[in-house]
């Protein structure tokens, strides 16, 4: 019998979800400035191999192994239009390739520049969910033809995107919306693709009718043919949040590709799952400078160990090809189980820029992910950058430096 055998599971049924708050249990949070040994850093010298350790914790108990750079990339620009977004951006759109014979997975990849700017500027990188049709409503994009989990939101009933999804981003009555049109005038370029084309995000296998589909079936394809076989006996396999990061580092060498963007000040963001993997995209790439995730939730900056709204039970019941094997361990108990949690991810980010933007959602626990910014705090100041604000959680807050 292992130790974790006498742990009393937190839940009747692991996929319970707790939105009261008084049955928050309590917990501790591992100090960022100390080693997993116990030794404390000294000096900033010693930040670089924290750093690395805390990576190789959540490669190792949460996200799997970070795939490695491709042997090879290849990207070529094959649509351009000077005069886009009434006149004020250049459009291009670019195809990439990981084979030297364009064989095998390829992502679409949609770049808007500032027309007028006199000098390269900073770009904001993100994922989409729809296909790039869904940045602006401009029929020269073409719709995505990748397989698409089938949506009642978007009209999605046969693994494809319809039409209607084009210009979805600048609505403001959608869920998501990422305004182009502002950011261009701001003087930041875009650039943005579709995570399904690095790989697929099939639903929960108790919603799949389709068995071809299902998660442990179709999930690790895309992007996952160009590691070789995998060996599901492995714990710590790489998963689909670590190849949609691993897409947006794909993206970032693009970037410095491309004439007009300055490429060492790049900015990621991300919304829900795909603020997971921009939140993760910047943890492992340091070339990222600003990281935004945007209601993240679980998984994501929030903390764990409260067990508040989405957990990692809900986490590996729905959506397991997020997480490698080895978090599941933890649904039992989170706060009794865990060595680890978020707020660690959250300062090996460390000296860069994190904005964290969430709304009040019980499911996403946006006092979780306060919480989370003042627990990775220290490592900012330790760094000699100013830390988060310290007090209480307010009814509305929107400031904060880190």
């Amino acid at each position: 019998m292992s130790k974790w055998d006498d742990i009393e599971p937190l839940h009747e049924k692991l996929d319970d979800v707790n939105y009261d708050k008084s049955k928050i249990p309590p917990y501790t949070l591992e100090d960022p400035l100390t080693f997993a040994d116990g030794r404390k850093l000294v000096s900033t010298a010693d930040w670089p191999q924290r750093r690395r350790e805390i990576l190789d914790i959540f490669a190792k108990e949460m996200y799997g192994q970070e795939p490695p750079p491709p042997d090879c990339l290849i990207t070529e620009m094959f649509d351009e239009k000077v005069g886009a977004l009434a006149g004020f951006a250049i459009r291009r759109q670019y195809k990439m390739w990981f084979r030297p014979d364009k064989s095998g997975p390829c992502i679409n990849w949609i770049v808007f520049l500032p027309r007028y700017a006199k000098k390269p500027v900073p770009v904001i990188m993100f994922l989409n969910y729809n296909g790039n049709a869904e940045l602006v409503a401009d029929e020269d994009i073409p719709l995505m033809t990748s397989w698409h989990r089938n949506s009642q939101e978007i009209n999605c009933t046969d693994h494809l995107v319809p039409p209607t999804v084009r210009g979805g981003l600048l609505n403001p009555e959608n869920r998501t919306v990422m305004p182009i049109n502002m950011l261009i005038a701001r003087g930041y370029a875009v650039m943005s693709a579709c995570y399904c084309e690095i790989s697929p995000d099939p639903d929960p296998d108790y919603l799949t009718t389709e068995p071809e589909f299902r998660q442990e079936v179709f999930a690790y394809t895309g992007v996952f043919s160009l590691w070789g076989q995998r060996d599901e006996t492995r714990m710590d396999n790489t998963t689909t949040l670590g190849a949609w990061a691993w897409g947006l580092s794909r993206g970032l060498d693009l970037a410095g590709k491309i004439d007009g963007i300055d490429a060492s000040r790049p900015i990621v963001t991300g919304y829900s799952r795909l603020g997971k993997a921009a939140f993760l995209a910047a943890a492992r790439d340091e070339r990222f400078q600003v990281c935004v995730p945007i209601q993240c939730g679980g998984g994501g900056v929030t903390l764990a160990k409260r067990d508040y709204g989405e957990s990692i039970g809900t986490e590996m019941m729905m959506f397991k090809h997020w997480y490698c094997k080895a978090y599941a361990k933890y649904a039992k108990n989170p706060p009794r189980l865990l060595t680890f949690d978020q707020h660690l991810l959250l300062a090996s980010i460390a000296p860069r820029r994190v904005l964290v933007e969430a709304y009040n959602c019980p499911w996403f626990d946006m006092e979780g992910e306060f919480l989370a910014c003042q627990a990775a705090s220290p490592a900012w100041e330790f760094l000699g950058c100013p830390g988060f604000p310290p007090g209480e959680f307010p009814e509305a807050y929107d400031d904060g430096t880190v």
